[in-house]
């Protein structure tokens, strides 16, 4: 069974780890809990951080003249230095991390679904924007793999998270060895999961690790990494699943019957009409892979781009981007 490098997540402390949401409580969520065992996690409450209490008194992100405040209406507090100085110590401090995971509608943590209001009491919504917290985390680490539990309960975007957390967190880990042996094994693993996020830059990728120009190692694997974030930005569309499929297919296509060739066919067209999930066409390349025994295709993450018990039983019969 692979073994996959662990990445190291920052996470709002309320998701599974301690009872410090506003109210007390903490907030149970299956996909955290189903990442214990192959994350290393960053528990952090930046609201406890910044000195209030477990409970507390609401607070609310407020707009000034067109920017957030961060303001505790029954104390009249206004938090926005304390949050904002925690954030970029704390943010300056985490050392090397691969991805985040924080708290919906959160005002601190919050990303892109916090309620931004005219006053401090009583007052409407006037937008949506980013919590302190985790606005700062977008700006400055939005490159690697940021999420908030809430989208996390869909199975396109969290397919995505994990994709891209793990490949990330497997890069980090060669990169520290520094060898070249390690990228070109990293990179031909990946040729065909990198191929159905973006061809254009998997030759790039190509060409960074094909060092033509003599570069010193460290400029190669700041150049790599560089394309890397670019790549695993945006979810594959499912025209270059179908390309990558037919790529891999290639592999066995005059070892296989006319049957087999046409079942297969039959199977990649279902799945270009939104009729199967991708999965159905990723299993069958699979198991012709171990018949024929290609090892080189057995070690394409395409396959597996990260643990399998993360993939949840109500997930069956999804994994297909209608874009």
């Amino acid at each position: 069974m692979k073994e996959f490098v662990k990445p190291k997540v920052v996470v709002s402390k309320c998701l599974e780890f301690h009872h410090c949401r506003y109210d007390g409580e903490i907030v149970r969520d299956q996909t955290v809990h189903n990442l214990i065992p192959y994350v290393d996690f960053i528990p952090i409450c930046p609201e406890v951080e910044i000195g209030l209490g477990i409970p507390r008194d609401v607070i609310r992100v407020v707009d000034d003249k067109g920017c957030n405040s961060l303001i505790q209406p029954s104390e009249n507090l206004n938090l926005t230095n304390k949050m904002n100085e925690f954030s970029s110590k704390f943010l300056a401090e985490v050392g090397e991390i691969d991805g985040f995971i924080l708290k919906s509608r959160s005002p601190s943590c919050g990303l892109n679904d916090v309620k931004v209001y005219s006053g401090k009491e009583k007052a409407p919504v006037v937008r949506m924007s980013n919590g302190l917290f985790g606005g700062k985390v977008q700006e400055q680490f939005g490159y690697l793999a940021v999420e908030d539990e809430g989208r996390l309960k869909n199975f396109t975007i969290r397919e995505h998270f994990f994709t891209k957390l793990f490949t990330i967190a497997s890069f980090h880990s060669l990169k520290k060895q520094g060898l070249i042996s390690d990228l070109v094994e990293f990179h031909a693993h990946n040729k065909y999961l990198f191929m159905a996020y973006q061809p254009t830059i998997l030759k790039k990728l190509g060409n960074v690790v094909g060092n033509h120009e003599k570069k010193p190692l460290q400029v190669i694997f700041d150049e790599y990494e560089t394309l890397l974030f670019q790549l695993v930005n945006k979810l594959p569309k499912y025209t270059s699943n179908i390309n990558v499929s037919q790529h891999v297919f290639g592999y066995f296509s005059k070892d296989l019957s006319l049957k087999e060739r046409e079942f297969f066919m039959t199977i990649l067209d279902k799945y270009h009409k939104k009729k199967v999930p991708l999965s159905s066409v990723t299993s069958l390349l699979k198991s012709w892979a171990i018949r024929f025994e290609n090892n080189y295709l057995l070690k394409q993450t395409y396959f597996s781009p990260y643990p399998e018990k993360l993939v949840e039983i109500s997930d069956s019969g999804k994994g297909r981007d209608y874009r």
